[in-house]
C-alpha cells in the first residue's frame, strides 16, 4: 500500500500544479473547480492509505522478498444475490423521470427509493442475523 499511496501523492501533486495553469489558460470555472474537487480527492485516498500503511505496517505488497500466498486470505464479505438494488434503482429511476416528465411521479417513486434503501441498509439484520 505504500507504493500505492505514492501514486495518488504524485497524482495529488499534478492536480494541485495543475489546477492554476488550466485557469490561467481557459478561465473555465467548471473545469478549474472539477480539477480542485480531483486533487482533493486524490489527496484524501493518499491520506487514508497512507494512515493505513502507517497503522498495520507494511503488506506483503511493500516487500521485495513476499510470496503470493502472503497476499491470499479473505478479502471481506460480498452478498452472493439481492434484489435491494434492483428495487432501489427503479425508484431512482422512477424519481429522475419524475423529474424530467412530471413532478407528480417523484411522490409515488420516492417511497420505493426509500424502502430499497432501508432494505438494503438492513438486509443482514433480518431471520438468523437478527440482533435482539
Amino acid at each position: 500500500m505504500k507504493i500505492t499511496a505514492r501514486i495518488f501523492l504524485i497524482v495529488a501533486i499534478f492536480f494541485f500544479l495543475d489546477v492554476p495553469v488550466y485557469w490561467w489558460l481557459s478561465h473555465d470555472p467548471t473545469g478549474t473547480a472539477a480539477l480542485i474537487m480531483a486533487f482533493g480527492m486524490s489527496g484524501m485516498i493518499y491520506f487514508y492509505l497512507d494512515f493505513t500503511v502507517r497503522r498495520i505496517g507494511p503488506g506483503p505488497d511493500d516487500r521485495d522478498d513476499a510470496e503470493p500466498y502472503e497476499g491470499a486470505g479473505e478479502l471481506g464479505f460480498f452478498s452472493p444475490h439481492s434484489w435491494w438494488p434492483f428495487v432501489m434503482a427503479a425508484g431512482a429511476a422512477g424519481v429522475f423521470l419524475g423529474i424530467a416528465v412530471g413532478f407528480w411521479l417523484c411522490y409515488f417513486a420516492l417511497p420505493f427509493m426509500a424502502y430499497g434503501i432501508y432494505g438494503l441498509v438492513f438486509e443482514y439484520y433480518r431471520g438468523e442475523n437478527k440482533h435482539y
